[in-house]
């Protein structure tokens, strides 16, 4: 069988985990897209000697089989429409773009093309959030009357590259996405309306405004979620708790531990889902080939992906202007 090529677009950390696990896949050729030397640099120390490319337009002119996105946010539209166009398939990292009305624009390529789109959320692929996802559906908690997650992380400001958190409005809310995402992605519901207070505070050397943010999210149905997100709190914190009217459940990424209470019988059970994360890319680029390849839909196709954005888009609106924003259904 003939080597497919996939080319990373760009060498930032994310970037240069995705091309270092891929590195050694079978039947895949590795290659590089990075116009900065110092980020391709310490890239090809990691993978060795493979193509490279400084241009994105000449990269794919050479007609790539795929890419992975992983592009500062601003750049993910441009580019997964401009590979979509050619034919070529794409997982783009998060978030889907830097605004709805970007994400809006790669859906309605994504709908006129024939190649494969995915979005890059890593965590459908912890154990732990496919465990829980099981055991929603399977009806044990109860009614879901509560879901709060709380995401803590000045290490994530320290472990930047780019620092562009300090220049980006809301890119807390960006960079954390995945917490709006897993809410659709668990329980299946659209929002209707949200509700979002943040301030950039403290004398910490690294900034963002805002570096914290809690947001309430309403639904339909008598359920409402929850979201703290920070950038100042170190070492990091986060964990995500369910509460249903049968039992309650208590996910502890640190520990890789879920603890579910049964209020009927008083007891605790705990599960240990720790995990290594590279092999998380493992599964996602596995899940991507193979939708390409046609054995199975796309693990974050576009009408997925696109819900977190509305709520990120709602957010920032709420936060502004100091009022709850409905939340448009597509």
């Amino acid at each position: 069988m003939a080597l497919r090529r996939i080319v990373v677009v760009g060498c930032g950390s994310i970037g240069r985990r995705h091309a270092r696990v891929l590195k050694n896949r079978a039947n895949i050729s590795l290659e590089l897209c990075e116009p900065d030397p110092a980020n391709l640099s310490l890239a090809l120390d990691e993978v060795g000697n493979v193509p490279t490319y400084t241009s994105f337009d000449e990269m794919l002119a050479t007609k790539p089989d795929m890419v992975i996105i992983a592009t500062p946010h601003f750049l993910h539209a441009d580019q997964s429409i401009a590979a979509l166009s050619a034919g070529v398939h794409v997982l783009c990292e998060k978030p889907m773009s830097d605004s709805l009305e970007n994400a809006q624009r790669m859906r309605d390529v994504v709908k006129g093309s024939d190649a494969v789109f995915s979005v890059g959320f890593t965590l459908h692929f912890y154990p732990a959030m496919k465990a829980i996802k099981d055991v929603i559906a399977s009806g044990d908690l109860g009614t879901i009357l509560h879901v709060h997650w709380h995401i803590g992380t000045y290490i994530t400001l320290m472990n930047s590259v780019s620092r562009y958190q300090s220049t980006t409005e809301g890119a807390l809310l960006l960079d954390y996405v995945h917490q709006p995402d897993l809410l659709y992605w668990w329980l299946g519901k659209h929002p209707t309306a949200i509700f979002a207070i943040g301030h950039q505070g403290g004398n910490q050397a690294l900034q963002s405004n805002p570096n914290v943010m809690i947001m309430t999210i309403e639904y339909a149905d008598n359920l409402v979620a929850t979201i703290h997100l920070n950038y100042a709190q170190h070492p990091q914190r986060a964990y995500c708790e369910i509460i249903g009217d049968k039992q309650s459940l208590l996910y502890d990424m640190m520990t890789g531990e879920i603890h579910t209470s049964d209020y009927a019988t008083g007891t605790v059970s705990i599960q240990d889902f720790a995990v290594n994360r590279d092999d998380l890319f493992v599964a996602e680029h596995q899940a991507f080939i193979d939708a390409v390849d046609g054995k199975r839909s796309p693990e974050s196709p576009a009408d997925e992906a696109i819900v977190s954005m509305r709520i990120v888009e709602a957010a920032m609106a709420s936060w502004k202007y100091k009022q709850r924003i409905e939340i448009n259904q597509p």
